[in-house]
């Protein structure tokens, strides 16, 4: 696939690597509508890409506003004149632990990065279907794999997005929808910066970027990196349950 003159859709283009995406994606001459809820990021973002060969479109938007979400795509399909990719990157996540262990800290995470996810794909479809062509590239993470101490809201959240696209993905094929999983791993932006432990290779959002455009490219059914930290979070989730926990009470004994 050639990432040029492309109608991209992308939420979460406020910071991280859905800023440093939007950036490069513009660069490269496509049409971008950036979602995101902090309109001084969206100006930001506008004044980055002056110049650029591509067009910038931005909406502030709420992924779990799903009136807003409706309005919103509605308003980009008519704009750009359809959709042909859809990065779903809107997501947030803490440091949680056993003191924090309460359905508002869950509800808050499962609505931004489940819900508002579910929301963009309920609103997508019906322009996707009838186009009869598209992509949807969902943000997960490498985290999906198992149960992390102190993470259990953001894992059981973003295994529960991998598997939803993984449903979409056998689904849609059918269509002529293709359905991309993008799982990073550790990558520097305001959420990561919250973490309290140990990140290993954990990388800048530029260079995030640039591996999530080249597996759009070449349309990977799954973009993961780092690979170290993808070979890694193989070989965990195969871990037997005692063996994981062993180990995750000496990464983080407390919480």
């Amino acid at each position: 696939m050639e990432l040029k003159n492309k109608k991209i859709l992308l939420t979460g283009g406020s910071s991280g690597i859905g800023y440093a995406l939007s950036k490069k994606l513009v660069l490269k001459g496509n049409s971008v509508a950036v979602l995101a809820r902090r309109g001084d990021r969206l100006l930001q973002l506008t004044n980055d890409c002056k110049g650029s060969e591509g067009n910038l479109y931005t909406y502030k938007c709420d992924v779990t506003d799903k009136p807003g979400v409706k309005e919103v795509i509605s308003e980009i399909n008519k704009t750009l004149g359809g959709i042909d990719i859809a990065i779903l990157n809107s997501g947030i996540g803490r440091p949680e632990g056993i003191r924090k262990f309460n359905s508002e800290n869950a509800f808050e995470i499962f609505n931004t990065n489940v819900i508002g996810v579910v929301n963009c794909i309920e609103m997508l479809l019906p322009i996707l279907l009838t186009q009869k062509s598209g992509v949807i590239a969902g943000v997960s993470s490498l985290a999906d794999n198992k149960g992390y101490s102190g993470s259990g809201f953001y894992s059981g959240s973003k295994a529960a997005v991998t598997l939803i696209l993984e449903s979409l993905s056998t689904e849609l094929k059918k269509n002529g929808i293709k359905v991309i999983t993008i799982k990073p791993g550790f990558v520097k932006s305001e959420m990561t910066a919250k973490n309290n432990f140990k990140m290993p290779f954990i990388m800048e959002a530029g260079k995030a970027a640039d591996i999530i455009i080249k597996g759009l490219i070449k349309e990977k059914r799954i973009i993961q990196f780092p690979l170290i930290t993808a070979i890694g979070a193989k070989f965990i989730g195969l871990l037997p349950v005692k063996l994981f926990e062993f180990l995750e009470s000496k990464r983080r004994p407390e919480n």
